[in-house]
């Protein structure tokens, strides 16, 4: 027998008379529970049946004359083990493996609890299969002794002491044992003896097995597995027995397990049996009642651990199973549903067409840039007329134009931001807006600078050219350009999806990037049309044949007072919300312009045509001198 390959090289002569010629039956696998199945020759009913044959080596043992029986302690057994040492014997009995004896002497019986000797089995594979694998402990073989404590402490420890002493008695601080060398202990099942086991083994600095047995994890031929986590510690299964006396037999039956990877027993109440007494009512192992999804256990101040009460999880947070301490939080684009126990999509919103406000507010600008249409169609008809040309026809039609692209503006406003949305948007509603305030500005010095031409003042005259109005509203209009490029390149609006605004909502709207710019571009906007309103305030008592200043005004006036009460609107408002304001802000200043400037010409146009003639205006003019 070679023991360091665990082989036999050579049988002996009497082995091949005597140990090959005993066949033991085999049995088949499926017949034996799990944690066994891998030892079937063992466990087999028809080899135990037989004794083994005798052998020349088989011998007498003679006791020594006077010599003293040592002396032993009798253990009490249940009765179901005691059942089961009584059928054995006389089993053996029957089939003549032993027979009665009065002697004064007996051997120790041992019967193994099969939940427990699985335990022995799995050990006893593990360090097989660890010597086995070149890729888990390289270079070392590990051996092993086992000792059985019968679940007493000290039995258990001084099982330790005698194993660093190398004898059955021990010699502390002194080892026999030349040949082994002890590296690690693997403690008792039982918490107490294991913790004895360690308060000996730590003062001779032993460390646990564990040191060596790191992201380790294999199968069993069982199909069991068994695993080593990072640190080495061993990721244990355990059952949950229920023991209970049936007809004087105490009876064990598993009726749950807790798995090493889920740290929660897994019990089914189906198979538990309850004592009568309880009459079928559980007992519980708590004061209060179970949480149910949606809630969490909070401790009760004062109380033992198994206190609590349960409160509900917060918003965004869920808890989707039994008892749970702790709500779980939801992810960013997910929300929690009423009964906080699944975590579900946020819906997005944004000021879209199919919404009644978007829909109301395209209604409007829809309305608003056909009437402005109808306006401009009108002006072109009659532009020979003396209206039309006393007020600057040129800037009249470019500010018709820009007012109905204007109400159009609110298109790249309502709907789902995209990235070239979220650029058109801004920077378009500023530039046209320019041009119209800057054509204002320009009718508004036009006016003032017509008025002045009419006195001889030759310097003036000459100053003063024909394409003046359309320099200053192409300079004024360019300066807005030049802010809105330099917007655009450095930091340009994007489509964004805002969580914070609205609860339980993903708010899908346009980052302006740069805020600093926005507000540039309002602020300049702001600044052309208050320095049209002082120019015009000041030339609204020229003659009445150059009264637009008055009109001017009052537009201006009302396009002042729709940005100013806009920025604190749009600075309280969230969400669509705050689209919807600006765009009521593009509708009300841009309808106050129209409305101002344009429909008292066209009264004149189309219902008093009397006063739109040259003649007229002069006459009116000279009757307002005379008065």
């Amino acid at each position: 027998m070679d023991w360091k390959k665990m082989d036999i090289t050579k049988w002996k002569p009497g082995c091949l008379s005597c140990c090959i010629s005993v066949n033991i039956p085999s049995i088949q696998a499926e017949e034996l529970p799990e944690f066994i199945a891998d030892f079937p020759d063992v466990f087999s009913k028809e080899g135990a049946d037989r004794l083994p044959p005798h052998r020349k080596e088989d011998c007498a043992i003679k006791l020594l004359p006077d010599c003293k029986f040592p002396k032993s302690h009798m253990y009490n057994i249940f009765a179901h083990k005691r059942q089961a040492l009584e059928d054995y014997i006389r089993d053996s009995l029957g089939k003549n493996h032993i027979r009665s004896s009065s002697s004064l002497l007996a051997a120790g019986f041992f019967l193994s609890t099969p939940h427990l000797l699985r335990h022995l089995l799995v050990f006893i594979f593990a360090i097989e299969e660890i010597n086995r694998r070149a890729d888990i402990l390289p270079n070392i073989t590990l051996g092993y002794k086992i000792y059985d404590s019968c679940m007493l402490e000290h039995k258990a420890v001084h099982s330790a002491l005698s194993i660093l002493s190398g004898k059955e008695e021990a010699v502390p601080n002194y080892s026999c044992d030349d040949k082994n060398k002890v590296v690690a202990f693997i403690g008792h099942l039982t918490t107490s003896s294991s913790v004895s086991i360690a308060e000996i083994t730590g003062l001779y600095g032993y460390p646990q097995v564990n040191r060596y047995l790191k992201n380790i994890n294999f199968t069993t031929p069982g199909g069991e597995s068994v695993y080593f986590d990072h640190e080495g510690n061993f990721l244990a299964s355990f059952d949950l027995l229920n023991i209970f006396v049936l007809n004087q037999t105490e009876n064990i039956r598993q009726v749950g397990f807790f798995p090493d990877n889920d740290r929660q027993f897994h019990i089914n109440d189906s198979e538990i049996h309850w004592d009568p007494g309880y009459s079928q009512v559980i007992p519980r192992s708590a004061c209060s009642v179970s949480c149910f999804p949606g809630y969490r256990k909070v401790p009760l101040e004062g109380k033992q651990l198994c206190c609590y009460y349960c409160a509900p999880c917060p918003e965004g947070e869920i808890s989707n199973q039994i008892d749970m301490e702790r709500c779980l939080k939801c992810l960013e684009h997910q929300w929690s549903n009423d009964r906080r126990d699944a975590c579900i999509l946020r819906p997005i919103d944004f000021l879209s067409y199919g919404d009644p406000l978007g829909i109301s507010l395209l209604a409007i600008a829809g309305l608003f840039c056909i009437f402005t249409a109808v306006i401009l169609g009108i002006f072109i008809t009659y532009k020979e007329t003396a209206i039309v040309k006393a007020n600057n026809q040129n800037l009249s039609f470019i500010l018709l134009l820009s007012l109905i692209l204007a109400f159009l503006c609110p298109l790249f406003f309502i709907g789902g931001p995209t990235r070239i949305s979220c650029l058109l948007r801004q920077g378009t509603f500023g530039i046209i807006f320019t041009i119209a305030v800057s054509a204002v500005l320009a009718k508004t010095v036009t006016v003032v600078l017509a008025f002045r031409a009419t006195k001889p003042d030759r310097t003036l005259r000459r100053w003063f050219g024909r394409h003046f109005s359309i320099f200053l509203l192409i300079f004024c209009s360019f300066i807005e350009v030049l802010i809105c490029v330099f917007w655009l390149s450095f930091s340009p609006p994007f489509p964004d999806y805002n969580t914070e605004v609205e609860v339980g909502k993903i708010i899908l709207q346009c980052n302006e990037g740069s805020l600093i710019a926005f507000y540039m571009v309002l602020g300049y906007m702001g600044f052309l049309a208050v320095l049209s309103f002082i120019i015009a305030f000041l030339a609204r008592r020229l003659p009445d044949v150059f009264n637009e200043a008055q009109y001017i005004t009052f537009s201006m006036l009302i396009f002042c007072s729709v940005w100013i009460s806009f920025i604190p609107a749009y600075l309280s408002t969230k969400g669509k919300y705050m689209v919807a304001v600006e765009v009521f802000a593009i509708l009300a200043s841009s309808a106050g312009l129209l409305g101002c400037i344009f429909i008292p010409k066209c009264y004149i146009i189309l219902l008093r045509p009397e006063l739109n003639m040259k003649q007229n205006l002069v006459i009116q003019k000279r009757t307002k001198n005379l008065k």
